[in-house]
């Protein structure tokens, strides 16, 4: 498997299936890990870098899940393949930066992801569709598993898990949800919903993770601190409060239909409009109006257009996707009016 084989299919965290998929678009758990007796990678000099790198691929090469997965060395790819990846969400942007002796692990389905030497020596990362935090849990624990069986990681009894930023010591482990919420935005209870949850420890996002904020009113909800807690109970307190999260949703889109679904229709063939007829058109502009169009899939308005379909274009518009459609750079012109192109072909425009 190549890198330009990823645009040509979907990633399974975008096939819009799985528990609450009309509310939730994916769940996610990462786990942070360095090996024993090794400087942390921003305390490493290149050599010790490239040491770590050699140590996880002669391991990985002996586990039989990995056997298919790519191994991409960060400081062998251009602009756009670094982007492209960070848009699809397999790698952060701080690992696109200083890329010597970075490298990034992929599994074929886009379940699986690796990215070696960013803040911690090993940032593993296991994603599905809808509310499947459990699932997500089951596979990511066996690759820890089979990982352990080849690395020595750095671990304390009374600490855990050993990490270059230490709130992330214990379990190390991260677990976020990415959540469309825009009924809650658009009666206007989103903010009261933010502020519960980080008086509660737990962290809120945008689309792209953390320093980003949240567009096509998606939000992603995920613990702060890991110390102290088993992973059981990281994922059963996520659970707990993404269901409120759902409860609320649900009943703000509920009050939408009974109280303003003239406006509520209106709005959303509008964006279905735009989006079927525009020829030029923004990414900023096109994630609102996908969003407006998911709502309408989800709460049975839009019929002849799948979830899937939507969960996909959100990634195809962005810049470094468009790049790889057209195999060449492109002026934010030109990306306007491919990301328009794109669309009309993809909802039948």
């Amino acid at each position: 498997m190549k890198l330009d084989d990823l645009i040509k299919q979907s990633g399974e965290w975008l096939k819009g299936t799985g528990p609450n998929a009309n509310i939730v678009m994916s769940s996610r758990i990462r786990l942070a890990r360095n090996l024993v007796k090794t400087p942390f990678p921003n305390k490493s000099v290149k050599k010790s870098l490239l040491d770590v790198l050699a140590t996880v691929e002669t391991a990985t090469q002996q586990i039989d899940y990995f056997k298919n997965a790519m191994f991409l060395r960060i400081a062998e790819l251009d602009g756009v393949d670094k982007q492209f990846l960070v848009e699809r969400h397999l790698m952060s942007h701080e690992h696109s930066t200083n890329p010597e002796g970075k490298a990034l692990i992929v599994s074929p389905e886009e379940i699986l992801s690796i990215m070696v030497n960013e803040e911690d020596h090993l940032r593993i990362q296991v994603m599905q569709s809808g509310f499947n935090l459990t699932e997500t849990w089951k596979i990511i624990n066996m690759i820890d598993d089979r990982l352990s069986e080849k690395l020595e990681f750095a671990f304390l009894p009374d600490w855990g898990y050993l990490t270059a930023c230490p709130t992330n010591t214990g379990t190390a482990m991260r677990g976020s949800v990415m959540l469309h919420l825009p009924a809650l935005v658009m009666t206007k209870q989103i903010n009261k919903v933010l502020a519960a949850i980080a008086k509660l420890s737990f962290a809120s996002r945008g689309f792209y993770g953390e320093g980003t904020q949240a567009t096509g009113n998606f939000f992603q909800i995920s613990n702060q601190v890991s110390m102290g807690h088993s992973e059981e109970d990281i994922i059963q307190n996520i659970n707990g409060l993404i269901r409120q999260i759902i409860d609320q949703e649900e009943q703000a889109r509920q009050a939408l239909l009974l109280q303003n679904r003239p406006m509520l229709e209106d709005k959303i063939w509008r964006s279905l409009g735009i989006l079927r007829n525009a020829h030029i058109i923004s990414s900023q502009e096109t994630i609102e109006l996908l969003s407006m169009v998911r709502l309408g899939i989800d709460v049975g308005i839009i019929k002849d257009v799948s979830r899937s379909s939507i969960n996909e274009l959100f990634m195809m518009i962005q810049p470094a996707h468009l790049q790889k459609i057209e195999s060449k750079k492109l002026t934010t012109a030109e990306r306007d009016a491919k990301r328009a192109s794109v669309i009309r072909e993809k909802l039948g425009g």
